[in-house]
């Protein structure tokens, strides 16, 4: 009888057992599945003669019932052991998750680009896979310039019969500018930060990558001295009002006049200290007049217009403000140096 099969069945899942999730599961099918024995029954609830259906029906919802209440508790007490086996509490609130802080280097980069957005420069981005065109020709690099030999670049493609098919890591930023006033008309004011890389050992005070931002306006009457006040002005902005620069002569090919530009020791206040190498000055950039040939290879008439470009290294102006001695602890991921950083913008 349906009856008695409801009554063995009820006494079984009461008594039900397992070692692991597998055995449990294989209660659940045989017992609550589609083709499980409870399922079976409620097939044979057609055959059960009217005056008995009540009954019946109640008992297998009972049976049901505590079928799934006992493989529900079986489920509980395996994942509770587990738990416990594992170390874990499972009846405690989460972990409070750590967040993390925005890395020196992005943060500098950061305030950097917000001083000179503060003076009309707008951002511009440009492909770290480059051509030798727009790193090398259009930047004024003679053909047998030392930075197009393999010591000093990385060269992902390169064809000895034809340098302007080279493929490089670009060794500076001054490929976006060309890229910008190939394209564009003045008068043009962009800053250009990203990564660069150069074939170089890796040590505390060098690295085979690291990061620039470079700036550059081109516009009729353009002068040295719009590019120094913009400078100082920047220089007091990063560094604090007392800040003074000076100017020292140089050489790129991509400027003419070229200078490299100083500021004095905010650490020392002037005085010399062995940061500044008891100079009383550090340097932080180099810059100069945009060189009339760079204007005509990108198709600005040099005739008419004038400009200026200056670039300085990410790490150095960080280096500057948080006296970090390792360049390489900019790209290791030690937590503990990053979360120094945690009180910065």
């Amino acid at each position: 009888m349906i009856i008695d099969k409801i009554g063995q069945l009820l006494e079984e899942v009461k008594n039900l057992s397992a070692q692991n999730a597998e055995e449990i599961e294989a209660l659940r099918l045989k017992y609550l599945s589609k083709k499980g024995e409870i399922t079976a029954l409620m097939a044979d609830f057609r055959n059960v003669p009217a005056d008995q259906k009540k009954e019946v029906g109640m008992k297998i919802n009972e049976l049901k019932q505590t079928a799934l209440e006992r493989i529900n508790a079986l489920k509980e007490q395996f994942e509770t052991t587990d738990g416990e086996a594992d170390g874990m509490d499972l009846t405690r609130t989460p972990y409070p998750i750590r967040l993390g802080t925005r890395h020196p280097l992005t943060i500098v980069t950061n305030e950097i680009i917000d001083i000179f957005s503060r003076m009309g420069f707008v951002l511009a981005d440009g492909p770290e896979v480059e051509d030798d065109l727009h790193v090398f020709t259009k930047m004024n690099f003679a053909a047998d310039h030392p930075a197009r030999d393999m010591q000093d670049t990385f060269f992902v493609e390169q064809n000895p019969n034809d340098v302007t098919k080279n493929m490089v890591l670009r060794s500076h930023t001054s490929s976006v500018q060309a890229r910008v006033m190939e394209t564009s008309q003045p008068p043009i004011r962009i800053i250009c930060p990203g990564r660069v890389y150069r074939n170089e050992a890796i040590t505390a005070r060098a690295h085979c990558f690291f990061h620039q931002v470079e700036g550059l306006y081109i516009d009729k009457n353009v002068s040295f001295t719009d590019l120094k006040q913009v400078l100082l002005s920047f220089a007091r902005e990063m560094f604090g009002t007392d800040t003074k620069i000076r100017l020292r002569p140089s050489y790129f090919p991509f400027t003419e006049p070229s200078a490299e530009m100083d500021i004095s020791c905010h650490i020392c206040g002037g005085k010399g200290c062995g940061f500044c190498k008891h100079t009383g000055w550090v340097e932080i950039l180099g810059c100069g007049m945009v060189d009339p040939n760079v204007l005509e290879q990108c198709g600005i008439d040099s005739k008419v217009y004038s400009g200026y470009a200056f670039g300085m290294g990410v790490e150095r102006i960080t280096n500057l403000k948080y006296q970090v001695s390792d360049l390489r602890m900019f790209s290791e991921n030690d937590t503990r140096f990053l979360t120094e950083f945690e009180s910065a913008k």
